[in-house]
């Protein structure tokens, strides 16, 4: 029984060598330095070994987690800012289908349309007010948090569901100690590159349209108390790791990053 079991997990390889050539930009890195957020945020890719199809998340990510190559080399990160590995402190694991379904910037032509951002690319501002752990000085990030706010249905509830979404208000939100952006363009710019680095797109061979090939799950875990381990000990907003499974290559990409309390 138990050779059985094992034989039907799903089993994982780091792949420490990979580069992710956007991350490593210098563009990238230095906005993401600028926003808070570097000395906290880890990409790594592993490998699997069996066909996976999304009614498997849980068991996938469960095998994920359990995997000793993955517990020796998955990062977190400490008070201090120090990545380490997880280690054998995950029983139980949760995955959550993070839609993916867009294909082109344009998505986010309404900021403009609205009147979110002016025609040059420049943020409106509004009157400073805190929300949570997060001080919103203009209609943007408004537009992010705030369900009063007038411009928040722009994004049904559906587009803020979709990960190139995340990733643009991820970024817009940035890390504990953040200088914000007046103009948009960097914030669109950075949440293309990281988009396109995490996902596959290929061309569907009937209609000829660009589609995602990827499957992405934001995931998390936690110990045998139910205490959360992963992402980061606390649950945030800007606590998060997504999973992203290029199913062609049988490829899985790990953007993680942890708040610092």
């Amino acid at each position: 029984m138990a050779a059985e079991e094992k034989q039907n997990k799903f089993g994982f390889q780091h792949v420490p060598t990979k580069k992710f050539l956007a991350f490593e930009s210098s563009d990238v890195r230095d906005s993401l330095m600028k926003w808070g957020m570097i000395n906290r945020t880890v990409v790594q890719m592993y490998t699997y070994d069996k066909y996976f199809q999304l009614y498997q998340k849980d068991k996938f990510i469960q095998d994920f987690f359990e995997d000793p190559n993955v517990t020796s080399s998955l990062q977190i990160f400490s008070s201090s800012n120090t990545p380490g590995p997880l280690g054998l402190k995950a029983v139980k694991a949760h995955a959550e289908h993070i839609p993916c379904t867009i294909t082109s910037m344009d998505f986010f032509d309404r900021l403009y349309e609205k009147g979110v951002v002016r025609e040059n690319g420049n943020i409106k501002k509004c009157i400073d007010e805190d929300y949570e752990d997060f001080l919103i000085s203009d209609e943007l990030r408004k537009t992010l948090l705030l369900e009063e706010s007038d411009f928040y249905p722009m994004f049904s509830e559906e587009d803020r569901k979709e990960l190139l979404f995340l990733i643009f208000k991820h970024l817009c939100l940035g890390g504990q100690i953040c200088q914000y952006e007046d103009y948009v363009t960097p914030y669109l710019s950075t949440a293309k590159d990281v988009y396109k680095e995490l996902v596959s797109v290929n061309k569907d061979p009937e209609s000829k349209k660009l589609q995602v090939g990827s499957i992405v799950l934001k995931i998390s875990a936690m110990d045998e108390k139910e205490n959360l381990l992963y992402p980061s000990s606390e649950p945030h907003e800007q606590s998060f790791s997504y999973m992203c499974v290029d199913l062609a290559k049988r490829h899985v990409y790990i953007w993680h990053h942890s708040w610092k309390a």
